[in-house]
């Protein structure tokens, strides 16, 4: 099979199964942002007059029936391919001929590959935003249906102040919500067209019109310099795994705090039968393992993290082969925050509150008290402090 920068030489079968790696699995996410570019691609050359109407009809074409069968499982991406560009350009030059080979005009497989995720990014990180808001709503929810429950506050692991299950849902809530802002400041970097860039240094001799494709494909702006576009590779990935990280981090806190107020010892909350498993030798034990995987996650998130900056890290200027491998913890990041936040809702949804387990010891309120005799008797908050822990002995 012919690949993209075939030039008759055969290629040994182990270095294909190597340098193409999960690459052609991993592309199967991207085709229809591919087809989307390409096709604004050759609209360009188009009106650049680098490609004729005929030509243009017969790429669009042929591009969008790829994507729909694609799309309804028809064809996938072989390893032969070695990645989705050549077997979108492969497929597409064995349906309508010469003008399938005309539409690379222009362009390089490293602006076209970091067109497509950019693309899917732009929807990845509004996924990701809409389910943080939406687990932060379920919190909300769980805050409103608790809002009479009292809780010990608890600085460490002793109780310490009088909180709510209110105060305590709300304030995750809260976090949630800046994780879905921090998500979207990924974006700053993301929605940059790559397009025209090449392999990194422009295309000589040829009009190509970034603007055209930029404006296309709706990017905030174009990405220049074109030297700047590979030098840029790997900081938006890093940048939306980090926000990734810190928010599977919060959810981590909070399914620490849902375990630990489910243990018999402490007995606060109890999760529905739905949301638990069973044990293979012990008949009476449910176990919290929907929670247990959210705590665990951040542990894989930071893991994709320290994965995608050292893919990068000290490589010299230009485009390196080592950069296709950003894609593993880049894709492996958003499977499972999604996983995660899809699981969140309902599991927030299945927790049932017990008021009358849940015992605040009577020295909770000693601070609040020193506050009341700094209010009543105009004592320095040092004195008052003093004498509440002094009694506090007796």
């Amino acid at each position: 099979m012919s690949r993209l920068w075939d030039k008759g030489a055969p290629l040994d079968e182990r270095v294909l199964r190597y340098t193409a790696g999960e690459d052609h699995k991993l592309d199967e996410r991207l085709v229809a942002y591919d087809i989307r570019a390409s096709v604004a691609h050759a609209e360009m050359l188009h009106a650049q007059q680098l490609l004729s109407a005929a030509d243009l009809d017969a790429i669009r074409s042929g591009l969008n029936a790829l994507a729909a069968e694609h799309e309804r499982g028809e064809w996938h991406i072989e390893l032969a391919d070695e990645d989705g560009q050549t077997a979108l350009e492969r497929r597409l030059s064995e349906r309508i001929g010469t003008a399938g080979a005309r539409i690379h005009l222009g362009r390089s497989r490293n602006d076209q590959v970091l067109t497509a995720v950019r693309l899917y990014l732009r929807d990845a990180i509004a996924t990701l935003a809409a389910g943080a808001t939406q687990a932060s709503h379920a919190l909300d929810e769980l805050a409103e249906r608790e809002h009479g429950t009292a809780l010990p506050g608890y600085t460490h692991l002793q109780q310490a102040m009088p909180s709510t299950v209110a105060l305590w849902a709300g304030g995750f809530a809260a976090e949630l919500r800046d994780d879905a802002l921090g998500l979207g400041q990924v974006l700053r970097r993301v929605d940059l067209s790559p397009l025209g860039s090449a392999a990194g240094y422009g295309t000589p001799g040829l009009p190509v019109d970034r603007e055209a494709t930029r404006a296309a494909l709706g990017f905030a702006s174009v990405h220049a310099p074109v030297t700047a576009v590979q030098l840029s590779r790997g900081k938006a990935e890093s940048q939306l795994l980090f926000e990734i990280t810190l928010l599977l981090q919060d959810l981590g806190r909070f399914a620490a705090d849902v375990l630990l107020f489910a243990t018999s010892e402490f007995g606060f909350v109890s999760l529905g039968e739905a949301f638990t498993t069973g044990s293979s030798i012990m008949p009476q034990k449910r176990n919290p393992d929907v929670f247990e995987l959210i705590r665990g996650r951040t542990a894989t998130a930071q893991g994709c993290l320290l994965e995608a900056l050292a893919v990068c890290a000290k490589l010299p200027s230009g485009y390196h082969r080592d950069l296709q491998l950003l894609k593993f913890p880049l894709f492996r990041g958003i499977d499972l925050a999604l996983e995660t936040l899809a699981i969140v809702p309902p599991a927030v949804a299945s927790l049932t509150f017990h008021p009358e387990r849940i015992h605040l010891d009577d020295s909770i309120h000693a601070a609040e008290e020193a506050n009341r005799l700094v209010v009543s008797e105009g004592i320095p908050f040092r004195e008052a402090y003093r004498r509440i822990a002094a009694r506090l002995k007796r």
